[in-house]
């Protein structure tokens, strides 16, 4: 039991320690699209398998979201943090010892899976244990390390990648696992549990919805959306997609018509914020994953830079958000954060759009500095920004639900954004070398630095892949011009219980 007679513990230290985990799920969202020449190379594969290598990963991590949130208002968020962290950091090992790209890409799916326990838990913390007035500030810690981490990724694996090999984008999360899980051991309290029965028709629904149209969109250009053989049959990849979309269709209706305790709340969505909020961060996930892989295969594969010198690129991006987001939070806490949440994801999207024009150019490879500074900029006032405008008015009884729906359409935006990039560049191939140079491509053509003759076709190709994110950013941006104007300071008080749960309690 909690004594609420003891001095009130800061929930400060309990949420630095859960970002240790955080920051470096995110960043295994994108450390591999600085290594693909490399892993393409040291396994022996193509980009549209090493493509799988991120799109597994992503997949494995949102699938499981919408149910992970309850597991942690059910059996306490640091029980379900701590069994995440264990298996992500095992997974990882699995990783950098994998020997080809098929057992790679299993391992990633474990990694994965752990990470769908561990997210959920972080943003569940803050909504339980930070009163309404202080959220902004914690919100803009969590928002300044997505960030950064899905920005500076590239940034640490390019490192890795040419001091120690590929593998070490995996090894390096193993001594940090296990010092952020003796950390969340010693520093965050339990919390006040909420019983709540499982959904498991909704996840079945849901995954197989989610799974499908990935599958079909990222396959789709390779067999030219025709059919491909799938256990001894020809199956048309348009109907995997369709068949993706009836499965989610169900699910919402399964979810409407469910009595007892449906996966997803679906009065949560009568928030108008929340809803629009996680449009706009699915647009915001699908961008940022979809830039990574064309901006890395351009200055690796057409201009011949290393990993680390590629990664270089991102250094703006990295400072302007990492410095900025939690100064940006903080100020649009008691503030309308309509116009400046909009301004930013234009800005990302505008900075995408530039990168696309000037890698179809082949200018300095240097004045892409500029983009990759205006993308940080933006970002600041993206990430924690859209997360405060999320949770301002849930109900902290559903912090698990609204963190685990957050959390899922971020990632699916991610997931569809990872697919979407691998056809339009295949697409753009095609269209800008020859019929058949996106299958050369997928066949191993950038496992180094592409011939002279066809440098510049290429890099007008995956310039053209670029608009493809850059056109999505347009809608995050219209999402956030339809926020409701906030009622500052109306959000709901910590239920008793998670007030309690602030006070000093003996570390498990």
């Amino acid at each position: 039991m909690t004594d609420t007679a003891q001095p009130t513990r800061s929930p400060w230290p309990a949420l630095w320690a859960l970002v240790i985990g955080f920051f470096m799920i995110l960043v295994d969202s994108t450390i591999v699209s600085v290594a693909i020449p490399h892993i393409m190379a040291g396994l022996d594969a193509g980009i549209n398998a090493v493509i799988w290598v991120t799109s597994a990963y992503l997949l494995a991590y949102a699938v499981p979201l919408l149910v992970t949130g309850r597991l942690g208002d059910r059996f306490g968020p640091r029980p379900v943090y701590l069994a995440g962290l264990a298996l992500f950091t095992a997974a990882s090992l699995a990783c950098g010892l994998a020997p080809t790209i098929e057992v790679l890409i299993v391992a990633r799916v474990v990694q994965g899976l752990g990470a769908a326990l561990m997210t959920p838990q972080t943003m569940a913390v803050i909504m339980r244990t930070f009163a309404p007035n202080a959220r902004g500030a914690a919100m803009g810690l969590w928002g300044g390390v997505a960030g950064v981490a899905l920005l500076v990724g590239p940034l640490l694996g390019g490192a890795l990648v040419d001091a120690l090999g590929w593998e070490w984008i995996f090894f390096i999360n193993v001594p940090v696992g296990v010092v952020g899980f003796v950390l969340v051991t010693r520093l965050v309290p339990r919390l006040p549990l909420h019983a709540h029965s499982f959904d498991w028709l909704g996840v079945v629904l849901s995954a197989a919805g989610m799974f499908l149209v990935v599958f079909g969109i990222q396959e789709g250009e390779t067999y030219d959306w025709g059919t491909m053989p799938i256990l001894g049959l020809d199956v048309p990849l348009v109907g995997v997609i369709v068949a993706g979309v009836v499965f989610l269709g169900a699910f919402v209706v399964w979810q409407a018509r469910n009595r007892r305790e449906p996966l997803v709340p679906l009065g949560i969505f009568r928030d108008r914020n929340f809803s629009l909020a996680s449009i706009a961060i699915a647009c915001v996930g699908f961008v940022v994953t979809a830039m990574a892989v064309p901006i890395f295969l351009y200055a690796q594969g057409v201009r011949g830079l290393t990993p680390t010198q590629s990664a270089l690129l991102l250094i703006p991006t990295a400072l302007g958000s990492g410095l900025l987001s939690p100064v940006a939070s903080r100020f649009l806490q008691a503030r309308d954060p309509r116009l400046f949440t909009a301004a930013g994801i234009l800005g990302i999207g505008g900075a995408v759009a530039w990168y696309g024009l000037w890698v179809q150019q082949q200018v300095d490879v240097w004045l892409l500095l500029l983009p990759s500074a205006l993308m940080g900029v933006s970002s600041a006032f993206v990430w924690g920004p859209l997360g405060i405008v999320a949770t301002r008015s849930l109900d902290p009884q559903v912090a698990g639900a609204g963190s685990g729906v957050y959390n899922t359409v971020r990632q699916m935006g991610a997931v569809i954004g990872s697919a979407a990039i691998a056809a339009a560049m295949t697409w753009r191939i095609d269209a800008e070398v020859g019929p058949g140079a996106g299958e050369q491509v997928s066949g191993g053509a950038f496992a180094g630095t592409v011939p002279a003759q066809v440098a510049g076709p290429i890099a007008g190709a995956l310039g053209q892949a670029l608009l493809v994110p850059a056109a999505v950013a347009a809608l995050g941006v219209v999402a956030a011009l339809c926020f409701a104007r906030p009622r500052i300071g109306a959000a709901p008080a910590l239920a008793k219980d998670d007030a309690a749960s602030t006070a000093v309690a003996a570390a498990d």
